[in-house]
């Protein structure tokens, strides 16, 4: 019997391999619709129709579709029509990076009535990284949030993404969804030990593989040594890193290489390689690591010349005092000191890293890849293989999210190396558990905070001691500290501040950059201080924030030295409190008898860009059709640069967004960019944009001018032409005469990234606590954001939700567990738990009417500071029901029940224990009293 398969109308007869899924039989066939997000039934991302049901394509084996109709996104349109659903996601942009959608798209088309009146059900098998749940809910519900363009007024518009139709018809284009002939398959062997030395390694059997073409080593890799981090200014990050090592630093590090015509033949590679390792002693825990003779990650050596001291496996420290602390501390009424613990954290995004490279018909080296950073990759190559600039290209298609985690080069270097020694395309693909184990994590902090307090509420001293756990090697681990040392500090008043910082080694899975890039852990903290030292002064919370919290004009100034670039060219964060204060006013939702209730919230500032300098080039050119064409380097991953980026062009040039059409992410396209991370894309890139936007505008004006005999202030641009009094002259006119007289109607803009402005952000949660089982649900959720002039509400609401979606996840459960050897026990997403639809409320965003002096048009980054206020706000709101200070994250069910019961013990044993002193005074009784209770607290 001949086997016989249906896809979106056509017919297939190839007999897929023994064991494939039907996933990868349908992307072997153009349908790059459907994704791979994890490979386990996780995340829903593969999602397509069988006769109509919907499944897992990545669970369902290939040869069972055998005589069944199967329908993928990219067909599920009928005679050029949206389907409905694809329309509603259209209309109430109902994704982000979009690398979801596909299989939403699929789940969703084929609910019930009745299934959709139980989403938290219904989407239980279908995860997103990006939105926060709210803009798909909102899609389903067929609610309408983007409007109709308009020439000349796009800016505070709900417009959507240009790439919309693309994303909700599956013909976006990610990483992988190309088609380059004669490719090749990489597969990492990687290290079983979390430290060891290579003896000797042997690739006999592995080359002996039928399909293998070649096994790299630390033999074949360059003899240099580089960051995976990318940054600016490279002088940052330690260069620590080799293409591939001779020795181990952790569990998961890659050890070697395969290529081969298939995954599979790769992976056969790998298991016949025969290592011979000499095991060295391992340290784990950074406390330990700083112990003098404690087992050095690193040795010292000239590679490490700006460790800051290998000798204790500290790769980078912050030390600093502002007045005099001890004098500070010796004046205050109240003093509060805790110790606060934060967890690894995993991205997440769905589209894994990974990388294709192959040599174009010039001979250039072509690198596309889901990276954040196209032009820093491009540069770190460079230096790694000799080659000039102009011989390497680096391009990202659409990328399934980044976090932060796409900041780095993990994939592309070794890629080019396969590539550059076989002369033939080479793709590189992490599976979802190399994600966990192989790329990077948010950096483990460990806090002490001593704070004291006047008796008049004002602040008169804080004191940190910061522990960063960094891993294995030092991408962004120095760069996280100083960061999250400032504005931490900075957004509150105090005369005496003094902080330690330590960024330290172990022989752990390397972190790296994570939304918030240090604050959420310090913010945590800090946060949690405040709320207990305005109840110990006897003050509200509230009040006690608007005391010390600085104003408009005052300086920010932090123990690790004050960034002279810095300054607040906007103030919303009373506004964002005075929205707190309302929601504090209103009544809350009613719990369920018998639990406790209560209500918390937090702040949080943060700069609309890293210190340094973070360079932003575009080109606005007028084409030969009247439009424009916009080249920008920065990528687009769910952040959204590219709606707004396309809206300050049409609202500068006077046109409608639909006559913007966008080249991106590429270094052939620009100059340079930096790269979309540190929430610069609005603020850096958005400002090159409006240069280029704004001197074409003029140039345009200029040229007609002359055409038409009149002064260019007595032109006006509109959507297709040039008009002064009773002339005009069309923009395709224009264009014809600038070619025939051999002028370029194209303008280049570039902005720096200095000096940079602040955003502010307030989160409110009200929460009940059910004291028999530690659940906790979320009542109410309220987020202020001053993100300065909003380019798109839609788009920035959305931000908002992920940010706070996002968060959740990582305050109540999301937790890469390392185990005793130092290896990750939680390499799959159902042993780690990402945020489900059923987990996420429903936040209310309202956004400050601020205006920024130094953002385009007055905007500011809303990017990543919705994350963090987010655990602080539900750990008070927490402590205002249990009468808890829960100091270590995630706040699982277990940990609370756990605290709710040893407190419930406690309580009995200080009730029998005032029996037995039934003779005591009624002074020995009060006293005996406040020691229970602050027992009880603690």
């Amino acid at each position: 019997m001949s086997f016989e398969i249906e896809v979106d109308g056509k017919v297939f007869g190839a007999e897929p391999r023994a064991g494939q899924c039907l996933r990868t039989y349908l992307r072997e066939r153009g349908c790059f619709g459907v994704k791979k997000g994890c490979d386990a039934g996780d995340c829903g991302a593969c999602t397509v129709h069988v006769d109509g049901a919907p499944v897992h394509s990545c669970l369902y084996p290939a040869f069972r579709a055998d005589g069944h109709a199967v329908t993928t996104v990219e067909g599920l349109a009928t005679d050029g029509e949206l389907h409905p659903m694809q329309q509603r996601f259209l209309d109430a942009q109902g994704f982000q990076c979009g690398f979801c959608t596909a299989g939403f798209l699929m789940t969703t088309a084929a609910l019930s009535d009745e299934q959709k009146d139980d989403l938290p059900r219904a989407l239980k098998g279908n995860l997103c990284r990006c939105t926060g749940y709210r803009a798909i809910e909102d899609a389903i519900r067929g609610v309408k949030h983007a409007e109709d363009p308009e020439a000349g007024a796009a800016v505070g518009r709900n417009l959507g993404a240009p790439a919309g139709p693309q994303v909700v018809t599956g013909t976006a284009r990610y990483t992988f969804d190309i088609d380059v002939p004669g490719l090749l398959h990489m597969k990492l062997l990687r290290s079983p030990h979390a430290h060891a030395r290579i003896r000797s390694i042997d690739t006999a059997a592995a080359l002996a593989v039928p399909g293998v073409h070649a096994v790299f080593t630390h033999r074949d890799a360059p003899d240099k040594h580089y960051s995976s981090a990318r940054h600016e200014h490279p002088e940052e990050d330690p260069d620590d890193t080799r293409v591939l090592d001779e020795v181990m630093r952790y569990i998961g590090q890659r050890v070697a290489a395969v290529v081969a015509d298939s995954e599979a033949a790769a992976e056969e590679g790998c298991r016949r390689i025969e290592v011979d390792y000499e095991v060295l002693p391992h340290v784990l825990d950074p406390e330990e690591a700083m112990r003098p003779g404690a087992p050095l990650v690193h040795a010292k050596d000239a590679a490490l010349a700006r460790i800051s001291r290998p000798e204790v496996n500290v790769v980078g420290e912050v030390h600093g005092e502002m007045g005099d602390v001890a004098a500070g501390f010796a004046e205050a009424a109240v003093i509060y000191e805790e110790t606060f613990r934060t967890q690894r954290v995993q991205h997440g995004s769905l589209e894994t890293h990974g990388a294709v490279a192959w040599f174009d018909e010039d001979d250039r080296l072509v690198v596309r890849s889901s990276t954040q950073t196209p032009f820093l990759t491009r540069r770190a190559l460079c230096a790694l293989y000799d080659l000039p600039p102009d011989r390497i290209r680096v391009v990202a298609g659409r990328v399934g999210g980044g976090f932060g985690g796409k900041q780095e080069m993990l994939v592309e270097d070794i890629v080019v190396l396969a590539a550059l020694r076989l002369r033939r395309p080479v793709k590189l693909e992490y599976t979802r558990a190399e994600q966990f184990y192989g790329a990077t994590t948010r950096h483990p902090f460990t806090i002490r905070v001593k704070a004291g307090a006047r008796r008049d509420g004002t602040l008169s001293a804080l004191e940190a001691r910061i522990v960063s756990n960094t891993g294995a090697y030092g991408n962004h681990g120095p760069a996280v500290l100083f960061h999250s040392v400032g504005e931490s500090f900075g957004v509150y008043r105090c005369p005496n501040k003094k902080a330690d910082g330590y960024s330290v080694y172990t022989n752990t899975v390397p972190a790296g950059a994570f939304r918030g890039y240090g604050l959420g852990q310090v913010v945590f903290a800090m946060e949690s201080v405040m709320d207990e030292l305005a109840r110990r002064v006897g003050m509200d919370p509230l009040a006690f924030r608007e005391l010390n919290m600085i104003g408009p004009g005052e300086p920010m100034v932090a123990p690790g030295g004050h960034e002279e670039d810095l300054h607040i060219a906007s103030y919303g964060l009373d506004q964002c409190l005075g929205i707190i204060r309302t929601a504090l006013a209103d009544p809350f939702p009613p719990a369920p008898e018998g639990w406790l209730t209560g209500t918390g919230f937090a702040l949080s500032m943060i700069a609309t860009g890293p210190p340094g300098g973070h360079f932003a080039d575009a080109t606005v050119t007028l084409l030969p059709d009247g439009s424009y064409d916009l080249a920008v380097g920065t990528a687009e991953f769910g952040n959204g640069t590219t709606t707004v980026h396309r809206q300050i062009v049409a609202q500068e040039l006077r046109t409608t967004t639909g006559r913007v059409a966008i080249r991106q992410s590429d270094t052939d396209v620009v100059p340079h960019d930096t790269g979309a991370f540190g929430s610069t894309g609005t603020v850096v890139a958005g400002k090159a944009v409006l240069h280029a936007s704004r001197a074409l505008a003029a140039w345009i004006l200029a040229f007609a001018a002359q055409q038409l005999g009149v002064r260019p202030e007595q032109c006006r641009l509109t959507e297709d032409a040039v008009v002064a009094d009773s002339q005009r002259i069309s923009l395709c006119e224009l264009r014809v005469i600038a070619d025939a007289e051999g002028e370029t109607l194209a303008a280049d803009g570039h902005w720096g990234g200095t000096p940079r402005s602040v955003a502010f952000n307030a989160q409110l949660f009200h929460v009940a606590v059910d004291p028999g089982s530690g659940e906790l649900r979320i009542l109410r959720s309220v987020h202020a954001a001053d993100a300065g002039k909003v380019m798109n509400p839609m788009q920035c609401r959305g931000q908002v939700e992920g940010g706070v979606a996002q968060a959740l996840g990582a305050t109540l459960f999301e937790n890469v567990r390392i185990d005793d050897r130092g290896e990750v026990s939680t390499a799959a997403f159902r042993r780690y738990r990402l945020p489900a639809f059923a987990d996420v409320p429903r936040t209310e965003v309202t956004f400050m009417p601020t205006s920024d002096e130094i953002g385009p048009l007055g905007a500011k980054s809303m990017s990543e500071s919705p994350f963090n206020p987010v655990a602080p706000a539900l750990a008070n709101a927490v402590r205002d029901a249990t009468g808890i200070r829960f100091t270590v994250l995630p706040l699982t069910r277990d940990r609370i029940w756990l605290a709710l019961h040893h407190k419930e013990v406690r309580r009995a044993a200080a009730l029998d224990q005032s029996r037995a002193h039934a003779s005591l005074t009624r002074s020995d009784l009060a006293e005996l009293a406040e020691r229970m209770i602050d027992d009880v607290l603690e």
